[in-house]
Order: structure tokens, then C-alpha cells, then sequence
């Protein structure tokens, strides 16, 4: 079974803009406790590093909102047959990802000295965030939730096709 160019294109693009969703919905949740957090109990003005205290633990209720919605929704034909595993890689690409949008906000914080809170938004959760949501799609897609890991036999309607990445399981028709 030959698999058009159009069809890996769109196929692509649906589990982008998935992947896009679940994002949008972590970053509602890393953003909102972020700031109930930087602008209260870890205020910069009582705790030194409240900043990036907020951060941390944002961003790990975030990855905990994203590793189900990937998991379930964006990455559900792929899901592996270790759920711990899949779970501890998911993690150590999260936390990564974390680390670029921490480093972010470090940088911006403590080496060029822009200290508000709309500073720390702009470096943690825009710069930080695009840089860390390109990594971690690259990771989840080719190394986390790589069909190849799946563990799902090709079935009827889907079609297995080798990559100098690994291999793709594509469905016949494209999803909707």
C-alpha cells in the first residue's frame, strides 16, 4: 500500500494541531498557577528564587495535563504497552522541555536583569515555552509515541511505512 505524500501531510498536520490543542490547554494551567503563585506566596519580594519555585511547579502540573491529553488524544494510536515507560520517557522529555523554558526565564531574570512579572511571562512562558513545545513535538512523536514503539499490530486501515527515523503507521484514510 502506497502512502501519498498528501496523505502524511495531513495525517502530520492532524496530530500538530492536536498536539497544538493539548499544549494550549497546559499552557492555560502552567500559566494560571504560574501567576497565583509568582504574584502570592512566591512573590520575588519574600522568596529569592519564587520565580522560578513558581515555575517548577507550574510547569509539572502542566506535564501531568499534557502527558494524558498526548496520551489519550494526540498520540492515542501509538500509545506503548508500558505505560510506566512511556510515562518516564514522557516525563524526561517534559523535563527537559521545562528546563529550556526555566533557562528562559533564568537567563532573563538573573543575567540581564528584566525582573517584572511581565518580563518573566514574556521569557518563561513565550520564548520558553515555543522553544521547549518544538523539542518536546520532535520527542514525543519520534522517540516517545514512535509507532514503532507501539507495541498495536498494523491492522486493517493502517499502513506501516520505514523512515530514516523509524518507522510511521499511517492510516489509509486520512483522520478527521
Amino acid at each position: 500500500m502506497s502512502i501519498t505524500l498528501k496523505q502524511r501531510l495531513l495525517s502530520f498536520l492532524s496530530q500538530g494541531l492536536k498536539f497544538g490543542a493539548v499544549g494550549a490547554l497546559g499552557f492555560v494551567v502552567d500559566f494560571t498557577v504560574f501567576n497565583l503563585l509568582r504574584t502570592t506566596v512566591l512573590d520575588s519580594a519574600d522568596v529569592h528564587a519564587g520565580p522560578i519555585y513558581a515555575k517548577v511547579i507550574s510547569t509539572v502540573l502542566a506535564i501531568l495535563v499534557n502527558w494524558l491529553g498526548n496520551r489519550y488524544w494526540t498520540f492515542s494510536k501509538n500509545r506503548q504497552d508500558h505505560t510506566a515507560r512511556e510515562g518516564l520517557e514522557f516525563l524526561a522529555v517534559s523535563l527537559v522541555g521545562m528546563g529550556i523554558g526555566i533557562g528562559c526565564l533564568w537567563f532573563s531574570h538573573y543575567v540581564l536583569g528584566y525582573t517584572s512579572v511581565l518580563a518573566d511571562n514574556i521569557s518563561g512562558n513565550v520564548v520558553g515555552l515555543i522553544l521547549g513545545a518544538v523539542f518536546r513535538f520532535a520527542l514525543y512523536r519520534y522517540w516517545v509515541f514512535a509507532p514503532s514503539r507501539s507495541g498495536a499490530p498494523a491492522s486493517a486501515g493502517i499502513a506501516v511505512v520505514s523512515t530514516r527515523t523509524g518507522a510511521i503507521r499511517l492510516a489509509a484514510t486520512p483522520e478527521r
